[in-house]
């Protein structure tokens, strides 16, 4: 019985020891604090709209099929976040999207300092997203480490992948010749994503809440000015105007396209996962009706103006 005080203060101090190792290792969260998590925010006007823009394009059967996953977020400033989902959580191999995952580990190992972002580098990871480049996006995997990306898209900060709900954002293989290192555990893909997890992605990265506001920038930066017109950014140009953040990927009939997009006052992100020969016009053609359910056409032609 005497020795329950120093058995309890021992516990108690493994209990701030691990909880200040965490403190060092996870410098910021997923959702900070004031910031909801994104699967709160389920808008059932928003997601009757996403419907209708589906039927009416006749992408109904594509949806019900599961060869069809969609997922729209309405990020104003000021103002609730609204989801909308079709699809949300299915696992899908998603070609070079996963790329986002890549950008996302670099700059969280350069965030903690395990390398310098210089020139090469920064060029190296513009290629890798604005051109889809696979020998840089191998050169950029191999700065993170195989292992540590997943580690890093299923940790606690970041929560990007998760068995347990659904999956999410996957990097198991290079982006070259060599097979995979390590399949997701729902669908065995060597490159895969949910609509949702996508989503959330950059739901974070317009709260400026993904990494540090200076690593946030560098991700956005990487984003821009998209070298490859097609999908969304092909059907965003009906829209003018609109500053689109983006990452694409095509592999056979395996068609994903994810954007930020701001507009005036209005930002969204919009992601499309589709496996159809016709996927990636099917992304074209979901991009401006679908922009439309965030920025009205009345406010769209008095931007114009």
């Amino acid at each position: 019985m005497r020795h329950r005080p120093l058995k309890l203060l021992r516990s108690l101090a493994r209990v701030f020891l691990a909880a200040g190792a965490f403190a060092l290792a996870a410098p910021a969260t997923a959702e900070p604090a004031g910031l909801p998590d994104l699967r709160t925010a389920h808008d059932p006007a928003l997601q009757r709209g996403l419907e209708r823009v589906v039927r009416e394009l006749d992408l109904d059967a594509a949806v019900s099929s599961g060869r069809l996953a969609l997922a729209l977020v309405d990020v104003p400033r000021g103002a609730p976040t609204r989801l909308a989902m079709l699809n949300g959580d299915a696992m899908v191999y998603a070609a070079s999207l996963p790329k986002i995952a890549i950008l996302l580990g670099a700059l969280a190992e350069a965030e903690r300092g395990a390398f310098v972002l210089d020139a090469p580098r920064m060029s190296a990871i513009h290629n890798m997203i604005r051109v889809s480049s696979n020998e840089d996006a191998t050169r950029v995997l191999n700065w993170v480490g195989a292992q540590r990306l997943l580690d890093i898209l299923q940790s606690d900060r970041f929560r990007l992948y998760d068995a347990r709900d659904g999956g999410g954002l996957w990097v198991g293989k290079a982006y070259g010749g060599d097979g995979a290192f390590r399949r997701d555990p729902l669908r065995n893909l060597s490159h895969g994503a949910t609509a949702y997890q996508v989503a959330r992605l950059y739901y974070l990265l317009a709260n400026d809440a993904l990494l540090t506001p200076r690593f946030n920038a560098l991700m956005k930066d990487a984003l821009a000015n998209p070298g490859i017109r097609h999908k969304f950014v092909k059907g965003l140009e009906s829209r003018p105007g609109a500053a689109i953040y983006r990452k694409s990927g095509t592999w056979r009939d395996f068609h994903a396209d994810s954007a930020l997009v701001e507009h005036g006052d209005h930002r969204y992100v919009i992601v499309g996962l589709a496996q159809h020969a016709d996927g990636g016009e099917w992304l074209a053609r979901l991009a401006a009706p679908l922009h439309d359910l965030v920025v009205p056409p009345v406010r769209e032609a008095r931007l114009a103006r």
